[in-house]
């Protein structure tokens, strides 16, 4: 792939992607929406068009395409509805990718063929309720008893961990304490169902109401040995690892909001009269409509950028960072400014601008901050930590 240019195979799925969210997502969803209801049907279409799939080997049950693909897909469902994006994105980066990456064939030919054909769904346990940004704060424990860990502590906002497609999560916990005194954080599987495992109630939340997001609490939960994933006390290192390539894919989905922003406000500018014209004739309008394009125009060169260097074996911690820091910044600019093209409307969630507004501002906060996009850029550049 060069840089900034797609493929013939790269567009087309991008086209069917583009079709689907626009005949199949976005007549419905602002009702899945408006009941914070999973849009299971939904999901499982996606499923059936090998989205969750994209991603990974045919051996495993997937595609056999890669994470630029996985990237085009959430950017055009994310034109239409973040909560379809997230899932997807969460499904298959946090739920699916560290098992692929990271875990034991056993594993992978237990659970890879049912979350990469979307029958399942996984979730990536890391953040805690008084974590936050800071991952290495973890209290979650995790210890070994005749050949069971016994995994105790709460994790707070994980996406897809209670839908009744999910499967399992893959918690971090301190499974012990290195020589200087710092914690060994280890990755396990836990598969739902286990007992000691337990899913707190939805939270009430200001954007992504079609997702599923949840507190997960273990209590003296017993899991084998086996489910380690990945080798004990690389648990730290391996979800770095997840987060940098995730943060590409949450650039791609930024992207398509962003883009979603300056498609419904070139639409409602033309239908919209005021003062005897339409109010895309109004150069108040059209300037502001102009910089929304640009935003999503320079957002997404980033994640290509970004995903180009990662596909070709590159470093790209950096790019992440500024494709992830670009693109969220984008979708929160982009969907106030569409908000206020519309007027009175955009701020009725009848309107598609008003559940953009609404699930805008987390693109700045999950995966990483911008905070924390910031902070691993001045890294990258030789600053002082």
């Amino acid at each position: 792939m060069k840089r900034h240019e797609l493929s013939t195979e790269h567009d087309d799925l991008r086209a069917a992607v583009e079709t689907f969210a626009q005949t199949e997502v976005k007549p419905v969803i602002g009702d899945f929406y408006e009941r914070n209801a999973f849009p299971y049907e939904l999901v499982a279409k996606m499923g059936t068009m090998g989205l969750f799939g994209l991603p990974f080997p045919e051996e495993h049950g997937g595609m056999g395409g890669d994470y630029f693909a996985l990237c085009l897909a959430l950017e055009e469902l994310a034109r239409v509805d973040s909560s379809v994006a997230i899932t997807l994105e969460a499904g298959v980066s946090l739920g699916a990718m560290p098992i692929f990456r990271f875990g034991t064939e056993e594993q992978k030919k237990a659970y890879l063929p049912k979350l990469t054909s979307g029958e399942a769904l996984g979730a990536f346990g890391l953040t805690e309720p008084d974590g936050g940004s800071d991952a290495g704060a973890t209290k979650t424990t995790a210890r070994l008893e005749n050949g069971e860990w016994v995994i105790n502590g709460t994790k707070s906002f994980i996406t897809n961990s209670g839908t009744d497609i999910t499967a399992l999560v893959t918690v971090t916990a301190v499974t012990g304490r290195r020589e200087d005194g710092r914690p060994e954080i280890s990755a396990i599987l836990v598969p739902t169902g286990t007992p000691g495992f337990s899913v707190g109630q939805k939270y009430s939340k200001v954007g992504w109401n079609a997702s599923d997001t949840n507190e997960l609490v273990f209590e003296d939960c017993r899991v084998p040995e086996a489910n380690l994933v990945g080798e004990r006390g690389r648990g730290y290192a391996q979800f770095l690892r997840i987060l940098d390539e995730g943060r590409i894919a949450i650039a791609a989905l930024s992207v398509g909001l962003a883009q979603g922003c300056v498609d419904e406000s070139v639409r409602y500018a033309h239908e919209r009269q005021a003062f005897g014209n339409s109010i895309a004739a109004y150069q108040a309008i059209q300037f502001k409509i102009a910089e929304m394009e640009a935003r999503a125009y320079t957002a997404r060169l980033a994640y290509y950028d970004a995903a180009s260097r990662m596909l070709a074996g590159e470093p790209f911690k950096k790019e992440a960072a500024i494709a992830k820091l670009i693109a969220s910044n984008a979708a929160m600019d982009n969907s106030r400014d569409a908000t206020q093209v519309f007027g009175g409307y955009g701020f009725m969630n009848d309107y598609a601008v008003g559940r953009f507004y609404r699930d805008a501002k987390i693109l700045e906060i999950g995966e990483g901050t911008s905070e924390v996009q910031k902070m691993l850029i001045a890294r990258e550049l030789g600053l002082p930590a």
